[in-house]
């Protein structure tokens, strides 16, 4: 596993959030990134927030070359055993996205499933998304519908200061070709999110 380069309050918050539960999530893979990756012919994908581990692991199944990265050690530990079990390698990098210092152009799948990833000036995250896919791959952002007019409760989710899908395809300009942009239904088995029951799904394609 890489050296972690994130120290900020996010991953202390992510750490002791995945302390207070043997698992999260419902440990199965997200829907949408099933539905939307699976014509594609494997490669080099990038999990970003990867979380437990779900996603890796079905894409290091199906013959993608897989680096997962998070801000939580603890959820990385999960995500490494998870591998273990499944008999399938992941490079697992414990580091926030901007942090990372990933290579540009470095894989043909990258894969943000609800990302907890802070806006910052510049659109640096948005960028950094954008940057990573290589020459013809593809990016994949999905996230929960969010009411972006609502009033955020103290300590409680506030879209703006998050990216969400919209951000991300308002910089996607020449080069990028968006295959899918919509709000769609999703089933959960449990975990936590399961309330949420719609999806903004965002793919796009580097030409």
């Amino acid at each position: 596993m890489i050296e972690p380069t994130d120290r900020t309050p996010d991953a202390a918050e992510w750490d002791e959030r995945y302390g207070t539960s043997s698992r999260i999530w419902s440990g199965e893979p997200n829907g949408a990134l099933l539905a939307e990756v699976a014509d594609l012919t494997p490669g080099r994908a990038l999990d970003v927030g990867c979380g437990e581990g779900a996603d890796a692991v079905w894409l290091a199944r199906r013959g993608w070359r897989v680096t997962a990265l998070d801000v939580s050690a603890v959820a990385l530990q999960r995500a490494a055993a998870h591998a273990r079990e499944a008999g399938v390698d992941v490079t697992w990098v414990h580091a926030g996205l901007v942090e990372a210092g990933l290579p540009a152009g470095g894989f043909d799948l990258v894969s943000a499933q609800y990302p907890a990833l802070r806006t910052l000036p510049g659109a640096v995250a948005e960028r950094t998304l954008a940057d990573l896919v290589a020459p013809g791959g593809t990016l994949l952002v999905v996230h929960h519908v969010v009411d972006l007019l609502a009033v955020p409760t103290p300590g409680g989710f506030d879209p703006a200061q998050y990216v969400l899908p919209a951000d991300v395809a308002a910089l996607l300009g020449q080069g990028w070709r968006i295959e899918v942009d919509e709000r769609r239904p999703r089933t959960v088995s449990g975990g936590a999110g399961a309330h949420h029951r719609d999806d903004v799904v965002l793919r796009a394609r580097r030409s």
